[in-house]
């Protein structure tokens, strides 16, 4: 069996895409390390990379371009200070050269070496070519980006399984009968059951640092999103609205760090009504900080990176104030095994499955985590993981103007919500009398995928894409 750690469902990267801007940035540092293996790199002379599919259909929208360019540059997506983006890329723009991996320039100009292709590779959806003439001669390495950030040479046409990551688990999981069975043999919640195969790989205080880490940029990006002002980037004009609605929910307490901020939310008093707006504007926040190149977390993907920060964060600020970072590493640990059921029988790929594969899979692994921490079985975190997926069944990608603006962000609090009616309504169902088992639905939402319309999937083809009019916008 393949195994997927918790850390690579939850990854740190620089929005809007997982698929189309952290995948070709990660595809960028991969094939830089192959020149360098290779005595190869000093001797590059130009560079050309031709982008396939829905990398190139939505490329732009989803800055394809500038994640290339920063990853030939040798800019760290987990560290780079996202406000030198700009002047990185106005940079190669205006003098057309790039500082290769930050050690030689070339010549290089983005109009030209980065070529835009309509057609689809044979493998997936979103292929990438990187070229470089060295000392006369051409050297090349394709790659394609899987979703979530995953990066693979090749994958067969249609396949569900090619990982990075290859390991022995001492509890190897593919499917959700295969972890209630280790919970039962164990007597273990999921999430236990989830940290004994992380601890074969890691130690623990490693394992608690990076779900810290992980935590605090999911933290921070719901806090600069609620206290950013103005519109979107990419030509919709599209108006923030966490901003909006956080200013209408915000208390009078006083605080001036994300830590803060929680516990004065947690003063305010908060009626139904309220609660809906409080997940919706959590899960807004971060999708508008993704948006705009910003910092989140995959969780799986950027495109629904909101779901579970929001879901996360509605537990310790309406479910219990007394929650601490052991809540916050049981869900994580939850939510991660959960999407890598998901990855392993279907895809976590928009540009593959449609947004199910996204907001659908996010809804899920949010429902599971909550449901633990609200006190349900292994049997019922599972139930909750497939009621929120059955009813994003069939669910698709299709983005105005390739932008992540419309109805992605929008989308990121329904998924949201879901999470959470799912969770209450697998609390209060007996596993005895579950119809539809979580590996059934997995394998419903693959076969969905591979049925659905391919301008559905991430082309901006199809569906809103073409019903509305950018003017409209």
């Amino acid at each position: 069996m393949e195994c997927i750690s918790v850390f690579d469902m939850l990854k740190i990267g620089v929005g809007p895409s997982s698929s189309h801007t952290l995948g070709p940035w990660r595809a960028a540092e991969r094939w830089i390390k192959e020149l360098k293996d290779a005595n190869k790199f000093d001797a590059v002379q130009s560079i050309t990379v031709h982008l396939y599919g829905s990398l190139s259909l939505t490329g732009k929208g989803h800055a394809t371009d500038y994640a290339v360019i920063l990853g030939l540059y040798g800019a760290n997506p987990e560290t780079i200070p996202t406000e030198t983006i700009s002047d990185i890329i106005s940079k190669v723009k205006d003098t057309n050269t790039l500082a290769f991996n930050n050690e030689h320039l070339i010549e290089f100009n983005p109009k030209t070496d980065i070529v835009f292709n309509k057609k689809f590779l044979p493998f997936h959806a979103n292929g990438l070519k990187f070229t470089a003439v060295c000392q006369g001669k051409k050297t090349a390495s394709t790659f394609y980006s899987i979703g979530g950030g995953f990066v693979v040479k090749e994958e067969r046409k249609n396949s569900k399984r090619n990982f990075e990551i290859k390991c022995a688990f001492p509890y190897p999981i593919d499917k959700g009968t295969e972890l209630l069975q280790f919970c039962k043999t164990l007597n273990k919640p999921v999430s236990q059951v989830v940290l004994e195969n992380e601890k074969s790989i890691r130690e623990e205080t490693e394992i608690d640092a990076e779900l810290k880490r992980i935590w605090n940029v999911m933290l921070d990006s719901m806090y600069t999103g609620c206290h950013t002002e103005g519109s979107l980037p990419g030509g919709l004009n599209v108006r923030r609205r966490a901003f909006d609605i956080h200013k209408t929910l915000v208390g009078k307490s006083p605080y001036t760090t994300p830590v803060e901020w929680i516990y004065s939310i947690r003063d305010t008093e908060v009626k139904f009504r309220q609660i809906l707006k409080w997940v919706s504007c959590f899960a807004l926040a971060v999708n508008e900080v993704n948006a705009s190149l910003g910092r989140v977390v995959t969780a799986p993907t950027n495109g629904s990176a909101g779901v579970i920060p929001a879901v996360l964060m509605y537990y310790l600020v309406i479910e219990n104030h007394d929650g601490d970072f052991e809540d916050i590493k049981r869900f994580l640990l939850v939510a991660g095994e959960i999407g890598s059921i998901f990855k392993k029988g279907a895809t976590i790929s928009a540009a593959m499955g449609g947004c199910q594969a996204e907001i659908g899979v996010s809804s899920a692994m949010a429902a599971g985590a909550l449901t633990e921490l609200l006190g349900g079985t292994p049997e019922q975190v599972l139930i909750a993981a497939e009621i929120a997926m059955e009813h994003h069944l069939g669910l698709t990608c299709d983005p105005i103007g390739g932008l992540v603006q419309i109805p992605c962000i929008e989308r990121n609090a329904m998924g949201a919500i879901k999470a959470i009616n799912a969770a209450e309504l697998a609390l209060d169902t007996n596993p005895e009398n579950v119809k539809v088992p979580l590996d059934k639905v997995v394998n419903t939402m693959w076969e969905t995928a591979k049925d659905m319309h391919s301008k559905y999937k991430e082309t901006s083809e199809g569906g809103l894409a073409v019903g509305v009019y950018l003017t409209d916008c």
